[in-house]
């Protein structure tokens, strides 16, 4: 049984307490994150937790440990806790390379933190993946081509269109840290009466729902699965299973439509 935040009660079976990274408003998703941790799982009001893309701070791990009950995230790795998730380096450097192996060498990457309380070792892995790729090729990482997107369409939009906005060289290809930024930089582009892909190549990580309708480019990793084999995981411990030790790597594979081409 899955809890999520707000469902109370114990019933019949194991029960997982669930915590997720959603939009934190005043008040709103940010206090009902850390009721959940504190009113039910502190007080043991769960046998385990799964944690979507969530990272937690020192003391919160502390807690978590002196619980003793099976914990495990989803979506990018926490130091002290076991995740099931992609490599996000290895995904960003392949993405990168597609760029590359096109023939782009003006590259910009659309990334930066999300809200308050993503795992933010997500948007860093990329970062890194992103410049080992540049760097293996000898291409140049300009700073100011590296620009936060917010993880969002409408803050990728707007980042993609400032930097459009800029005088001087356009990038003719853009990695973007999430599906969702690289749609909003496609609409920067219409913004900016570019084509996509004969003026701006764009690419993307996890494969969203709208992706294809997009004819986006990107690194498909399936959150379901990832899902689901974490809570196989918990059930299993929780069923008397020997314990898992170490975290559990999900792939990822490039899926080309037609936002990506050689430049112009």
């Amino acid at each position: 049984m899955v809890l999520h935040p707000g469902a109370g009660g114990r019933r019949r079976g194991a029960a997982i307490g669930q915590l997720r990274h959603d939009p934190v408003q005043p008040g709103g998703h940010r206090g009902d994150r850390e009721r959940v941790f504190h009113r039910s799982i502190l007080r043991k009001r769960t046998d385990a937790l799964l944690a979507l893309c969530l990272d937690f701070t020192p003391d919160e791990r502390e807690q978590l440990a002196s619980l003793g009950h099976p914990t495990i995230v989803v979506g990018g790795p926490v130091k002290g806790l076991r995740s099931v998730g992609i490599d996000e380096k290895a995904t960003a450097k392949e993405a990168t390379n597609h760029l590359i192996g096109l023939g782009h060498t003006e590259i910009a990457h659309l990334g930066g933190e999300d809200e308050e309380g993503l795992n933010s070792n997500v948007p860093a892995g990329r970062l890194r993946g992103f410049e080992k790729a540049m760097r293996a090729a000898h291409l140049p990482v300009r700073p100011e081509w590296v620009i936060p997107g917010g993880f969002s369409l409408p803050e990728g939009r707007a980042a993609m269109n400032r930097l459009l906005d800029r005088p001087g060289p356009r990038p003719t290809a853009v990695f973007a840290g999430s599906d969702e930024m690289a749609m909003g930089a496609i609409l920067a582009a219409g913004d900016h009466g570019l084509r996509v892909p004969d003026d701006l190549s764009v690419i993307g990580i996890d494969d969203h729902d709208f992706s294809e309708c997009f004819g986006l480019t990107t690194m498909a990793q399936s959150p379901f699965e990832q899902g689901a084999v974490a809570t196989r995981i918990l059930l299993d411990e929780l069923g008397g299973g020997e314990p898992r030790v170490g975290s559990v790597r999900s792939s990822a594979h490039l899926v080309v439509r037609t936002s990506t081409a050689p430049p112009r």
